[in-house]
């Protein structure tokens, strides 16, 4: 099962989407909001492909030192610590992951530039010299190698970000989830590991629960737009409703709309999340602004007795 928060923000991004199309059709914007949801097994799948894509390059540009008309010493007989990481190579090989890149067809041939900096920029760094001179040579040490790897290096490269976003428009902020994962996959792994065992750690694939909350909240949100608008601006007679940033207003109909129309959902719960979801995306005073307009909502929509809940404890903040 997927977090619910990455499920409310991919919903906000939808609604944000058909708020600024002029409200295309619904039923398309439901496809496109649990395609967007798939989409981080795949972003998954090409953080990984990147990572061995490096070492690959690696091998390569070793290799064909060797050809030099006058190769050196280290040309002819180098250090292959770094290419031949136990890690890289279960992942390199493992079935699981070889058919998934297959089935996306993922190819790095037109990002060699992005490689070959990537790669030159790891090769100057003190960690892979530290790596490479080691007295040590264990699985271990590979392991934490390649997450201090991942998190100096790729993980905040912002040309490799750049590409992801401009490959689908799903993945800007699935960037971080994806990482998150495939740390889960490297730390899980076991040096007797066979290539045919799936790896661990994988985006969990959503639920039938996932796709149904994900689709109703979208859903009532769009049909109440209108009549949750007007309970927002009654609460900011002091503001002008049209100058309140898009997505403060989308946050405020998806926060109300978990209170009126999801009775398992606790309002707490959906008080904290939205607080914390306009922290990342909306303005430096969205969160005090949403906290007031939320807290004033729930206590008048309590006393009207229009929140129900179903199990003990669910109203209380």
């Amino acid at each position: 099962m997927l977090s619910r928060r990455h499920i409310r923000i991919k919903v906000m991004q939808a609604l944000y989407a058909f708020t600024i199309n002029g409200g295309p059709d619904i039923l398309k914007g439901e496809s496109e909001l649990i395609r967007s949801i798939l989409r981080l097994h795949d972003l998954y799948a090409y953080q990984i492909s990147f990572l061995i894509e490096i070492f690959d390059f690696a091998r390569q540009r070793m290799e064909e030192a060797k050809l030099k008309f006058l190769p050196t010493e280290e040309d002819l007989h180098p250090n292959t610590r770094f290419v031949d990481n136990r890690i890289i190579h279960q992942l390199t090989s493992n079935i699981d992951f070889c058919r998934r890149s297959d089935q996306l067809r993922i190819s790095w041939k037109e990002e060699e530039e992005l490689v070959r900096r990537l790669y030159h920029s790891i090769r100057g760094s003190e960690l892979y010299k530290e790596y490479m001179s080691s007295p040590e040579n264990n699985y271990q040490l590979d392991r934490e190698f390649i997450q201090k790897l991942i998190s100096e290096h790729i993980n905040s490269e912002e040309a490799l970000i750049s590409f992801y976003e401009e490959k689908s428009i799903h993945w800007a902020n699935d960037y971080s989830a994806a990482y998150y994962y495939i740390d889960k996959t490297i730390s899980a792994l076991e040096e007797d590991m066979h290539r045919s065992d799936p790896l661990p750690g994988l985006p969990p694939e959503p639920e039938e629960e996932d796709r149904d909350f994900a689709v109703s909240l979208y859903r009532q949100t769009i049909r109440h737009s209108d009549e949750y608008g007007k309970m927002i601006s009654d609460r900011t007679l002091n503001w002008d409703t049209e100058r309140i940033a898009m997505l403060d207003m989308l946050l405020l109909k998806m926060a109300i709309a978990e209170f009126l129309e999801f009775p398992t959902i606790p309002v707490k719960v959906s008080f904290n999340e939205y607080i914390e979801i306009s922290k990342e995306y909306s303005t430096p005073k969205s969160k005090v602004f949403i906290n007031g307009i939320l807290d004033k909502l729930i206590t008048e929509l309590t006393q009207e007795n229009k929140i129900k809940k179903t199990g003990r404890g669910l109203l209380q903040q």
